[in-house]
């Protein structure tokens, strides 16, 4: 296997896994959060909402680092 198949991979599975967990955080998901009236009191994040977020972190950073090293190598 070559470089930049590994990349392609690690870039479409983090792409996916990123887009997921996105749609999974259900956080100011009203309609009038859109427009800035949430109403809602924000807290700090608990559980499972936490391992989510910081999950969220982490395979785009992923993603954002494949994509830079594959222009370099590319």
């Amino acid at each position: 296997m070559n470089v930049d198949l590994i990349l392609q991979w690690v870039m479409i599975i983090s792409a996916g896994l990123t887009i997921l967990l996105i749609l999974l955080q259900s956080r100011g998901a009203t309609l009038g959060a859109g427009f800035g009236s949430s109403g809602e009191l924000f807290t700090s994040r608990r559980g499972i909402e936490k391992n989510l977020y910081d999950t969220t972190i982490v395979t785009a950073t992923i993603f954002v680092l494949s994509v830079i090293v594959a222009l370099i190598l590319g």
